[in-house]
């Protein structure tokens, strides 16, 4: 299977309906109100950029966002791949294309927020896998049992 990813608006029809699929997988993993999502309105902001995979017929198979809070610090939202593509490195290309994202506009550091549980397993090990480890409550988010923070500290790019 041949994937590609590119930054994309958030705003196209098969992109609303991969990340309705996002919604509808987490609804049943933790309770509502532990469930941080962002709109694909909110994912078209000027402060996020969103990275789409599609396959070789061009269908939107996963997602994923890098959300700007400040120059140095960058957080990974709405990760996601359709269940009939997980197991491929879907989500490693896609944090992959974050990371370098992040790494070239200067950040230092990329967090993320994820929830607890046996239906987050896979995404746990996606992060310690490229590199993010386990830390305390972090932004805004609550410190709940509901919710995990991953960190990871980045080496500037080199300079052109």
């Amino acid at each position: 299977m041949t994937i590609t990813v590119a930054i994309e608006t958030p705003l196209q029809d098969d992109v609303r309906a991969l990340v309705d699929a996002l919604n509808a997988h987490l609804l049943p993993l933790s309770p509502v109100e532990f469930q941080f999502k962002m709109t694909v309105e909110e994912m078209a902001g000027d402060d996020t950029t969103v990275f789409i995979a599609r396959d070789e017929t061009g269908r939107a198979v996963g997602c994923g966002a890098l959300k700007q809070h400040d120059a140095e610090t960058g957080e990974i939202k709405r990760m996601f791949t359709l269940p009939s593509v997980r197991g491929k490195r879907v989500g490693s290309i896609l944090l992959e294309a974050i990371t370098g994202l992040a790494r070239d506009k200067g950040m230092s550091r990329l967090v993320l927020e994820t929830g607890v549980g046996p239906g987050f397993d896979a995404a746990w090990r996606l992060y310690e896998r490229s590199g993010f480890t386990r830390c305390g409550a972090l932004l805004d988010y609550p410190d709940s049992e509901h919710s995990a923070f991953y960190e990871k500290r980045l080496a500037l790019a080199p300079a052109q």
